[in-house]
């Protein structure tokens, strides 16, 4: 039996700020790591291989702690298990403000990619308690509003502040433990029941009726998600090289402008349908990624800036798209297998095209390493957005 969360009076009560602060704290600390790369790789000498290794290990961490523990807080409470997310995510910023190489750094990224794992699936989990329909919107765009404050808040305080590779971490892990004191001053959303450690086996289900919807929104999926990996792992480096401008912000700006545009395109279209939105950003991302292309080869910072926005706002609505396309087909106790299945796919498109990514760029440079990307994710939308309409025409048939 699901022992039901205790509620007084005077008991504080849940709020739907604080976790969407805390859900966007972990996802901007997600993306702080981004426009340091750069200078992990004069600082340490390390390979672009090496930097996407480095980003790679925090989503392979990410994914593990999602099918493991991603239901661990209906066992537990909520509090409990965002708290154990909040203290490792201080580990983890301890490490990187420690670092000293590569070690350190793929140390931290893991730790942290296991906290963000956890937290997303407990805050997320405690949004949706409070009120459902808000907390879905929430859990959709404050990962994307964090990672944009992270990524440009980075840049800003490399470029301006002291201890270039150390100061954000410090102030991260200030932020973290603060919230870590202040879950338990809200009022536990969730309740308890047995069954905690069976919950750590991962289960990973595709339902029937929903296999061929799923098979045909892959490639756009896959598409969307190898070009956020590419965005955080490589996008600052890219900038310098191709541009020539080495100032932070630059490569920063370009990073933020992705998930701004993505946050602000998710909330102005979440009440179209899913085809609507698939059709949309197909076509966004197409206009977006031809003019980053022309950016990169131009070197004109403002032109890469004009096609991250147009590019974000297509990456956000084929999110969209593609979780309308699949989630209202599944039953309720249908949806957490399918969403496994989902991140799944979602976080190795994320990470291992930029393991390639960082070969690529070794060996061929960063320009022709864009050109090849956005090649292969044209391709692979086109695939994608073709297949899904003949299998409208097929269904109407």
């Amino acid at each position: 039996m699901v022992a039901a969360a205790k509620s007084t009076e005077n008991a504080p009560q849940p709020s739907i700020g604080f976790h969407a602060l805390t859900l966007a704290t972990f996802f901007g600390a997600s993306a702080a790591p981004t426009p340091l790369y750069r200078i992990y790789q004069e600082n340490f000498s390390l390979s672009p291989v090496l930097i996407t290794v480095v980003f790679a290990v925090y989503a392979f961490a990410l994914l593990a702690a999602l099918l493991t523990a991603g239901s661990l807080s209906d066992h537990l409470g909520r509090k409990p298990v965002i708290f154990f997310a909040l203290v490792l995510e201080i580990i983890a910023m301890g490490l990187f403000v420690v670092a000293g190489g590569p070690g350190w750094l793929i140390a931290a990224r893991i730790v942290q990619g296991i906290a963000t794992g956890i937290a997303g699936a407990s805050l997320g989990a405690a949004l949706v308690d409070v009120d459902r329909a808000k907390g879905q919107i929430v859990n959709s765009i404050a990962p994307l509003c964090g990672m944009a404050v992270g990524a440009v808040g980075t840049s800003a305080l490399i470029q301006y502040g002291p201890f270039p590779m150390h100061l954000i971490y410090a102030l991260l892990l200030l932020a973290f433990a603060l919230l870590a004191a202040a879950i338990w001053l809200t009022q536990e959303t969730g309740g308890t029941r047995p069954g905690a450690l069976g919950s750590l086996i991962p289960r990973v289900t595709v339902p029937q009726q929903v296999k061929r919807p799923l098979s045909l929104v892959t490639p756009i999926n896959i598409a969307n998600w190898t070009l956020a990996g590419f965005y955080l792992s490589l996008v600052p480096s890219l900038v310098a090289s191709t541009t020539g401008s080495r100032a932070p912000l630059t490569g920063g700006a370009v990073v933020t402008a992705l998930m701004a545009s993505g946050a602000i395109t998710v909330y102005l279209r979440r009440g179209k349908s899913a085809s609507a939105n698939l059709g949309f950003g197909v076509s966004a991302k197409t206009l977006g990624i031809l003019t980053v292309v022309a950016g990169v080869h131009l070197a004109n910072v403002p032109l890469l800036l004009i096609g991250t926005v147009f590019t974000g706002a297509g990456f956000g609505t084929n999110f969209l798209g593609s979780i309308g396309t699949i989630m209202p087909l599944a039953k309720a106790d249908e949806r957490a297998g399918l969403l496994s299945a989902f991140y799944v796919q979602s976080y190795l498109a994320f990470s291992l095209p930029a393991i390639l990514a960082g070969f690529l760029a070794k060996s061929a440079g960063y320009a022709l390493t864009t050109d090849i990307y956005a090649t292969a994710i044209l391709l692979l939308m086109g695939a994608g957005l073709l297949g899904l309409r003949a299998g409208r025409r097929k269904a109407a048939a």
